[in-house]
């Protein structure tokens, strides 16, 4: 329903973000009535469908995901694992939206969520504002790579990027190279990277654990309930990997035998050539690739004044505890894929339940 203020626009439902959790929660307030551009609308400020996917460096095929699950639906069916992920799940998402009809507008960059009138809520983009009675956000964390500061970083002389910008393994031809980051994404640059340059060296604030054997439902259940417990408690969500560990496939255990994987602590400062330990041990480089992770991107909701003293949003299911109206899929334990299905629609539930119990105001 159009607002007869031209400046604001009126929905029951606003979605940011249309990667794997928008669009899973757009499909289930499709699927039980919401109507798009009347009822609901999804915003999305990547250039193009995908989410995250699209940015991802091109030498991480889709053979390489680890998890990626279908949205719902519409299953992922013979994708060619030899392709850049980049391009298979951006093409998946592409037909998606298409095929369920959920006119996701884009680029559109949301710089603010605030209280508006009659219980409602404004949604501030550069596509002018909206105003909701309900919003799911489902920004991720692509958006705020998580850059850790040691003494001397400044002083530097080599390059320094993070995760977010890396484009694959050509580039660090001849270079000596740290890399900080004992998660999936630290593994898989080393074993890339190790063939074209100089030297690598691993380094990681607690030594990494590798898993044998699949990934069972007790392991997956064991991490989502720690993330859980940690956003009951309004703390920012964990890392994954300290409960799930490193699967010990045939490239990992390759890359151990070779050495690259041989893992060094922490180390205390950065120098103007490289990086070193109080130990007075001394390792030159020309470039440090920090693979240490993200944080979630949600700053445009600081209006609402959500998070709690420990720093991040306190939620019960996907509603935030202080806002009831704002839910969060893809945030805390509904981070992996199958869990933003399953929360997208957890948080539809809700949804439908508290308008049904709030009417709406003129």
């Amino acid at each position: 329903m159009e607002s007869t203020g031209a400046a604001v626009r009126e929905v029951d439902v606003v979605v940011i973000g249309a990667g794997q959790a928008g669009l899973s929660s757009a499909h289930h307030l499709r699927r039980t009535g919401f109507e798009p551009e009347r009822d609901f609308v999804v915003l999305d400020h990547a250039p193009q469908p995908g989410g995250a996917w699209q940015f991802r460096w091109p030498s991480l095929t889709y053979g390489k995901v680890h998890g990626m699950h279908s949205l719902p639906g519409l299953e992922l069916t013979d994708a060619d694992p030899a392709r850049p992920s980049s391009e298979v799940i951006a093409e998946y998402f592409a037909a998606y939206e298409r095929t369920f009809d959920l006119r996701v507008r884009r680029p559109v960059d949301v710089s603010g969520v605030r209280a508006g009138e009659g219980g409602r809520l404004l949604v501030e983009t550069s596509d002018g504002t909206w105003s909701t009675r309900a919003l799911i956000n489902a920004t991720g964390t692509w958006d705020r790579p998580f850059w850790p500061r040691y003494p001397g970083q400044e002083t530097f002389r080599g390059r320094q990027l993070h995760t977010a910008q890396y484009l694959g393994p050509e580039e660090f031809a001849g270079s000596r190279v740290v890399v900080v980051g004992g998660g999936a994404s630290g593994t898989q640059h080393l074993m890339e990277i190790a063939p074209y340059a100089a030297e690598t060296t691993w380094v990681t604030r607690r030594p990494p654990v590798f898993r044998e054997g699949p990934f069972s439902e007790d392991v997956g259940r064991a991490a989502v309930a720690l993330v859980e417990k940690r956003v009951r408690r309004g703390l920012p969500p964990g890392s994954v990997v300290s409960v799930t560990g490193l699967p010990l496939n045939d490239a990992i255990r390759q890359a151990l035998a070779d050495g690259v994987l041989d893992r060094l602590p922490m180390f205390d400062r950065i120098t103007p050539d490289g990086v070193a330990w109080d130990d007075k041990r001394h390792v030159d480089a020309d470039v440090i690739l920090w693979a240490t992770g993200f944080r979630a991107a949600i700053d445009h909701l600081a209006p609402l004044r959500l998070r709690e003293p420990g720093g991040g949003i306190r939620v019960d299911g996907t509603r935030a505890v202080a806002d009831p109206r704002v839910h969060l899929v893809g945030y805390g334990p509904s981070a992996s894929t199958i869990g933003a299905n399953r929360a997208g629609r957890s948080a539809v539930r809700d949804i439908r339940r508290l308008l049904a119990e709030v009417p709406a105001t003129a």
